[in-house]
C-alpha cells in the first residue's frame, strides 16, 4: 500500500493522540475513596473505653450542635491580602474591625491546585482533595457523588439554601429548599451577577425557616479575569462585600437566642495570580483568607497576629463538628481546634477524636499496611491516653492533673490528625498504571515508525510502500495479540484498583492491542527492510556530496536540548525561556547564512553572485504567477535604466542581510510585553503598564495602529471582497474592545456606556466566517481545477486572514502587538530569508514550528494553567455555551502556534513548483517535531509521578501537550486534504 507522506504523519498522529488520550485517562485517576455515600451514615464511635473492670463511657452518640444558624460567603477569588492587606483596611472597613477587635477568628487557607472553583468547591465541602483532571471537568460539573457536608446536612433534616454559583446546584442537586443559580463563566459580568445574589438577603434573612444559606459570589472572580487585581473595579467590588458581609452579622446578631449563637463564615474558593486568572499554584492563587464569625468567641484584644495557615480541606471537618454532623468520610481536613476551644475539656477530646477515627478509617482503607503508618501509631498513643484521661473524669477527679493531662492528650491528637492528613494528602490520587503502560506503547511505537520513516518520507517523491499484507498475516502478529490479549486478561483480573482500560469492551480493547502488535510488525518491517538495504552493494557508488549544514546542526542540537529539558521543573516553569534562546541563535545563523551567500562565497565562487541574483529575480517573477506574499516586483516597465534596477536589487540584498537582526528587536520587544513563567511574572512589563487605567489612551492608541497594521500586512493576497471585509472586521474589533470599556474612541470623554459588546462581536464573527467562507469556496474550486495553483494559494491565504480577524478580536488590546509582530516576522522571512537561500521544506517547517512555540509564549501563556485566558471564549456570548467557548479558549490560547502552522501551508503551497512533495514533507516534519517531546516527556512525567512538583508543575505540562497534540492532528488533517500533487508524480 503506496501512502503519502503527509497521510502517512496524519495517521500517526491520529493514533498517538489515541495513545495520549489514553496515558492521560490513567494519569489524572481519581482520588482516595472510602464507602459509597449511601453506607457514609453509621454509628459514630463511643468514646475510648477507660481501662479496667466496670468502666463505661456513656458518650456515644454525635455531640450536638455548637451553632444555630450557619452563614456561608464565599467570595470567588478572594485572595488573602484582599482582606488582611492594604486592599481589606482600605475598601473592607466592617471586616477589618471585627477581624481585629470583634468575636472572630482569622486564618489563612491553604489551596491545593489546581485552583479552579469546581474542585475547590467539593474540597470545602467534602474535605477531600480532588483529582487534578477536575480542571477539565470544571467546565460541565457533574453531581457529586461521594459523602459530603450538603448530603450529610439534608439527610439530617437541615433546611439549605443557597444563591449564587450554579456550580452548586449541578453538584448538589435536589439538595436545595430554595435557590438560585447564576453562570459562572460569563465573565464580562461584574454586577448582575452579585445582584441576582443580593437581592435575595433581605428576605431570607427576616425568615427562620432554614438552618444553612450558602452565598457564592462570583463578581470579584470576573474582574480578575478581565482587568486583573490591581484594577480600580476590585476597590468597589470589595466595599459591595463589606457592607454585604456587615448586613449579615447584624442580622444574625440581633436573632440570637441565648441557647445557640450563630456562625458566619466567609471565605473564598482560591485566590487570584498577579495577571487575574487562577488555576497554578502561585502564592496569590493558593492563600485564601478564612474567618468564622460568631458571638460564641472571645472577644480581641491586643494586636493582631499574622492569621494562622490552615488547611482548606480542614473546613469540611470544623463545620460538620458546627453542626452536629457526622464528619464526612472522603475528609482528609482536621478540626480546626479554636473554633470550638470555648468548649469543656470532654468536648473537645471528643470532637479530636471522631476527627482522627475518621482519618484513621480512610487510612486502612487506602493503605495496606496503615498499622506501621506513624499517624495511625499517633492516635492509636492518643487514644489510650484519652481512654485514662476518662478513666480520672468518671472517677471524679476535678484536680490540675485531670486539666493538665486533657492538654497532653489534645496535644497529642493533633499531632496524630496532622500526621494521619499528611499521609492520605500523600497518596491523594492510585495512578492507573496499566492505562498509563498502554499509552505510553501505542506513543512510543508512533515515534519510532515516524523515526524510521525519515529517509522515505523527505524523499523527493515523499511517498513509500507501507506492507501491510506480511505484517497483518504473519505468524509474529497473532502471536503478539495472542500474548497481549493474555496479558490484559492476568491484569485486569487481578488489579484491586479500578482499571480504565479494564473497564473498556472486550472488543475495544482487542482493537487496542491488534493496533499495538500491527505497529510492533510494522516497526520490526521497517527495521529489517533498512538492514537489508545496507547489505545490498550500490550499483553506481558515488561520493555522497550532502553534508550537514550550521542551521542542520542547530536545528537538531535545540531539539535534542529542549527535550532534555522537559526532565527539570524549574526547565519547564521557565520554557519561554528555552524557546527565546532557539530563535534568537537561529536568527544568528540565519544571519551568517544571508553574509555567506552575499560576500564569502561570491568571492570564491563567481558563479553564486549569478545564483543570487536570480533567487531574488524570482520573487517577483513568483509573486506574480503564483500569488505568493509579497508585492509584486515584477518588470512591467522594461523602460527602467540599468541603474534603477541594479539598485532595487542592492536594496533587497542590504534589507535581507539586516531582516535577522530587524526580528531579533521584534523579539526582544515581545519579550518586555508580557512577563510569563514562574522566577519573573511578578515582576512589572509592558502589558501591565498598558492595562492600567491611567494609560488607557496609549493603550486606545497602540490597539488602534496595531489593527491598522494588521489590515496592511493581511490584504495584500486578498481578494476585493476580503479586503473589505477584513477592513469592517478590524474596525468591529476595535468597537467592541471600546464597548467593553478597554480601549477608547477620541470622541469618547467617559465610560458610562460600558456594555457587554455582544453586537459587536457577532458583527466581527460574521466576516470571519465570510472571508474563511470566500477561502473555503476558492479551496473547493481548485480541487476540482487542480492545475489553478493561485486559486489555491489564494484560498488558503484567505483563511488564514479570516483566523488572523478572528485572533485579532480574541486577544487583549495590549497583545494586538503579538499578532503584528507574527505577520511582520512571516512576510519579512519568506520574502528576504526563505526564497532567496532556498531552504528546503524540512527546514522551513522546523523554524515555523520553533516561531510558532515561541508566540504561544510572546502572548502572555505559561505552563500553568493560571495563565489561560477564560475571558476570550466568552466574546459574544449571551450565556455559557460549552462547545463555542471551548473552541474559542483554545484557539485564543494556541493563536501562536496555528498561526504559523497555516502560514507554513500558505507558503509550501506557493512553492509547488519547486519541490512537489513540499507540502508532504512539511506535514511530516511537523508531526515528527510534535512526536518527540511528548513521547520523551511522558516517560519523564511517569517516572516523576512521585515528585514532589508533579501536581503543580508537571500535570499542568503534561495538559498542555496532550491539547497540543490533538491540535497538531487537526493541523496534520488539513495539511494533507491541501496535499494535491497526486499529478506531479514521477512515473517509474
Amino acid at each position: 500500500m503506496r501512502l503519502r507522506s503527509g497521510v502517512f504523519a496524519s495517521s500517526c498522529l491520529l493514533v498517538e493522540a489515541l495513545g495520549v488520550a489514553l496515558f492521560l485517562r490513567g494519569f489524572f485517576p481519581l482520588p482516595v475513596r472510602s464507602l459509597p455515600r449511601r453506607e457514609a451514615r453509621g454509628d459514630p464511635p463511643a468514646e475510648p473505653a477507660p481501662p479496667g473492670p466496670g468502666m463505661v463511657s456513656n458518650w456515644t452518640k454525635i455531640p450536638s450542635p455548637l451553632f444555630k444558624k450557619v452563614v456561608i460567603v464565599l467570595i470567588d477569588a478572594l485572595r488573602d491580602d484582599f482582606v488582611f492587606g492594604s486592599k481589606g483596611k482600605q475598601f473592607m472597613p466592617y471586616t477589618t474591625q471585627v477581624v481585629e477587635k470583634g468575636t472572630s477568628y482569622s486564618f489563612i487557607a491553604e489551596v491545593k491546585p489546581p485552583t479552579v472553583t469546581m474542585p475547590r468547591i467539593k474540597a470545602l465541602m467534602t474535605g477531600s482533595i480532588p483529582g487534578f483532571i477536575d480542571v477539565i471537568v470544571n467546565l460541565n460539573s457533574p453531581a457529586l457523588l461521594d459523602d459530603n457536608l450538603i448530603w450529610q446536612a439534608k439527610t439530617a433534616g437541615k433546611r439549605i439554601i443557597f444563591y449564587g454559583d450554579d456550580t452548586w446546584v449541578k453538584l448538589f442537586p435536589k439538595h436545595f429548599v430554595e435557590y438560585d443559580g447564576t453562570t459562572s463563566f460569563f465573565v464580562s459580568d461584574f454586577t448582575e451577577v452579585d445582584d441576582n445574589v443580593t437581592r435575595h438577603l433581605d428576605r431570607v434573612l427576616k425568615r427562620e425557616d432554614w438552618d444553612l444559606l450558602i452565598l457564592h459570589y462570583l463578581g470579584l472572580d470576573h474582574i480578575g479575569h478581565v482587568t486583573g487585581p490591581n484594577s480600580p473595579l476590585v476597590g468597589p467590588k470589595l466595599r459591595e462585600m463589606d457592607n454585604i458581609l456587615k448586613k449579615i452579622h447584624i442580622s444574625l446578631l440581633s436573632k440570637e437566642e441565648a441557647s445557640l449563637p450563630n456562625l458566619l463564615v466567609v471565605c473564598g474558593d482560591h485566590g487570584m495570580s498577579e495577571t487575574g486568572s487562577h488555576g497554578g499554584s502561585s502564592e496569590g492563587e493558593v492563600h485564601t483568607p478564612l474567618l468564622f464569625i460568631s458571638s460564641a468567641f472571645e472577644k480581641r484584644s491586643g494586636p493582631l497576629a499574622q492569621p494562622e495557615l490552615v488547611q482548606q480541606t480542614d473546613l469540611a471537618s470544623t463545620l460538620a463538628v458546627g453542626l452536629g454532623l457526622p464528619i464526612s468520610r472522603n475528609s482528609v481536613g482536621n478540626l480546626i481546634l479554636p473554633v470550638v476551644g470555648g468548649k469543656t475539656m470532654r468536648e473537645q477530646l471528643r470532637f479530636v477524636h471522631l476527627n482522627g477515627f475518621q482519618l484513621s478509617k480512610l487510612l486502612q482503607e487506602n493503605t495496606p499496611a496503615y498499622e506501621k503508618d506513624p499517624g495511625y501509631e499517633h492516635f492509636k498513643i492518643a487514644e489510650k491516653s484519652h481512654g485514662n484521661w476518662i478513666k480520672l473524669y468518671l472517677e471524679g477527679n476535678n484536680s490540675e492533673i485531670l486539666l493538665n493531662l486533657g492538654k497532653k492528650v489534645l496535644k497529642q491528637y493533633l499531632e496524630a490528625l496532622k500526621t494521619l492528613s499528611s499521609s492520605l494528602s500523600k497518596q491523594v490520587a492510585q495512578y492507573d498504571m496499566y492505562s498509563m503502560m498502554v499509552g505510553t506503547v501505542i506513543i512510543m511505537e508512533v515515534l519510532l515508525l515516524l523515526l524510521l520513516s525519515i529517509p522515505k518520507a523527505l524523499s523527493s517523491r515523499a511517498e513509500f510502500e507501507v506492507p501491510l499484507s506480511p505484517p497483518l498475516f504473519s505468524l509474529l502478529f497473532y502471536l503478539m495479540c495472542l500474548m497481549l490479549c493474555a496479558v490484559h486478561i492476568i491484569v485486569c483480573t487481578s488489579a484491586e484498583s479500578l482499571c480504565y482500560f479494564c473497564s473498556m469492551s472486550w472488543l475495544t480493547a482487542v482493537g487496542v492491542m491488534m493496533l499495538i502488535s500491527a505497529l510492533m510488525c510494522g516497526i520490526l518491517s521497517a527495521i529489517a527492510k533498512i538492514f537489508e538495504n545496507s547489505r545490498l552493494p550500490l550499483k553506481n557508488p558515488v561520493v555522497s556530496s550532502s553534508s550537514w549544514s550550521e542551521i542542520d546542526v542547530l536545528i537538531l542540537a535545540g531539539t535534542i536540548g529542549h527535550v532534555l529539558s522537559l526532565g527539570a521543573s524549574s526547565f519547564i516553569e521557565e520554557e519561554h525561556q528555552t524557546w527565546y534562546f532557539l530563535i534568537n541563535t537561529l536568527c544568528l545563523a540565519l544571519c551568517q547564512e544571508l553574509c555567506r551567500s552575499n560576500f564569502l562565497l561570491k568571492e570564491c565562487d563567481p558563479q553564486h553572485s549569478t545564483t543570487v541574483k536570480q533567487n531574488f529575480d524570482s520573487i517577483g517573477e513568483a509573486s506574480e504567477c503564483k500569488n505568493i506574499d509579497i508585492p509584486a516586483a515584477g518588470n512591467s516597465n522594461l523602460g527602467k535604466a540599468t541603474s534603477s534596477a541594479e539598485f532595487i536589487k542592492g536594496s533587497d540584498k542590504w534589507i535581507s542581510l539586516a531582516s535577522p537582526w530587524i526580528i531579533l528587536i521584534c523579539c526582544r520587544l515581545l519579550r518586555s510585553l508580557n512577563q510569563t513563567g514562574v522566577q519573573w511574572a511578578h515582576r512589572p512589563d509592558f502589558g501591565h503598564w498598558l492595562t492600567s487605567s491611567e494609560h488607557k489612551s496609549e493603550l486606545s492608541f497602540l490597539a488602534a495602529v496595531s489593527l491598522i497594521m494588521i489590515f496592511f500586512l493581511v490584504q495584500r493576497r486578498c481578494s476585493l471582497v476580503s479586503k473589505i471585509a477584513m477592513a469592517l472586521g478590524l474596525l468591529g474589533v476595535y468597537s467592541y474592545r471600546a464597548a467593553i470599556g478597554n480601549v477608547i474612541f477620541p470622541w469618547q470623554h467617559d465610560s458610562k456606556d460600558i456594555s457587554k459588546g455582544i453586537t459587536e462581536a457577532r458583527f466581527v464573527y460574521v466576516f470571519v466566517l465570510g472571508i474563511v467562507f470566500t477561502g473555503t469556496k476558492d479551496l473547493l474550486k481548485s480541487q476540482v481545477i487542480s492545475a489553478d495553483s493561485s486559486m489555491k494559494s489564494t484560498g488558503l491565504w484567505e483563511v488564514y486572514s479570516g483566523l488572523v480577524l478572528l485572533a485579532a478580536l480574541l486577544f487583549r488590546p495590549h497583545n494586538l502587538p503579538v499578532l503584528v509582530f507574527c505577520l511582520l516576522i512571516q512576510t519579512m522571512m519568506t520574502r528576504y530569508i526563505w526564497r532567496p537561500l532556498k531552504f528546503d521544506a524540512a527546514q522551513i517547517t522546523i523554524m515555523h514550528y520553533w516561531f510558532g512555540q515561541a508566540f504561544f509564549y510572546f502572548q502572555g501563556n505559561s505552563n500553568g494553567i493560571a495563565t489561560v485566558d477564560v475571558s476570550a471564549g466568552f466574546v459574544g456570548l449571551e450565556s455559557y455555551v460549552e462547545i463555542p467557548a471551548i473552541f474559542l479558549t483554545a484557539f485564543a490560547t494556541y493563536a501562536g502556534p496555528l498561526l504559523w502552522a497555516i502560514h507554513l501551508l500558505c507558503y509550501l503551497s506557493s512553492e509547488v513548483s519547486r519541490n512537489s512533495a513540499a507540502v508532504g514533507h512539511g506535514c511530516f516534519c511537523y508531526a515528527l517535531m510534535r512526536s518527540i517531546p511528548v513521547a520523551i516527556y511522558i516517560v519523564l512525567v511517569t517516572g516523576l509521578r512521585y515528585h514532589l512538583f508533579i501536581w503543580s508543575v508537571f500535570s499542568p505540562k503534561l495538559l498542555y501537550e496532550g491539547v497540543h497534540v490533538f491540535i497538531t492532528a487537526a493541523i496534520c488533517l488539513f495539511f494533507t486534504a491541501m496535499d494535491q500533487n497526486r499529478s506531479h508524480r514521477v512515473q517509474d
